[in-house]
């Protein structure tokens, strides 16, 4: 995936390491081979999206896709999410939520907050791999600020 014809990280937030290996796996079996940047726990994500002063800044000029999941043991990722697009740096990048919650009030509250995609685990390949394919297109055709 390239944006603005710079390759696109993947910044994956997964805190079980079963799950995280099954996602990149799905991810290369879908024909991506991007960067991906593992993180278990949402401060250390936090720190490398917004940077330890939380400003944002460490990710201008930087092409992420973020897959998030919500249950994490420091943080919950509807708290990433919502520190991720309400900051004026990092407001545009794509977030895919992947998680085993599947309730309904849990969804659109993502989407309200400004989720691209969300997924519930686990992970079915077809619908996994054509989400990722739909995330390449979206980088193809979007000019990414």
């Amino acid at each position: 995936m390239k944006a603005l014809g710079k390759e696109v990280t993947i910044v994956m937030v997964e805190d079980d390491e079963g799950h995280a290996r099954l996602i990149e796996k799905n991810i290369r079996r879908a024909g991506v081979h991007n960067e991906i940047v593992p993180f278990a726990d949402g401060t250390s994500a936090l720190d490398f999206l917004l940077g330890k002063d939380r400003s944002g800044e460490a990710s201008i000029g930087r092409y992420l896709l973020i897959l998030l999941d919500l249950n994490l043991p420091d943080m919950t990722g509807i708290d990433i999410l919502e520190k991720v697009k309400t900051n004026p740096h990092t407001k545009h990048l794509p977030v895919v939520i992947l998680t085993t919650t599947d309730d309904e009030a849990e969804i659109k509250r993502c989407y309200d907050l400004g989720a691209n995609v969300y997924i519930t685990k686990p992970v079915e390949y077809e619908s996994f791999a054509n989400a990722i394919r739909q995330l390449g297109l979206f980088f193809a055709v979007l000019q990414v600020p």
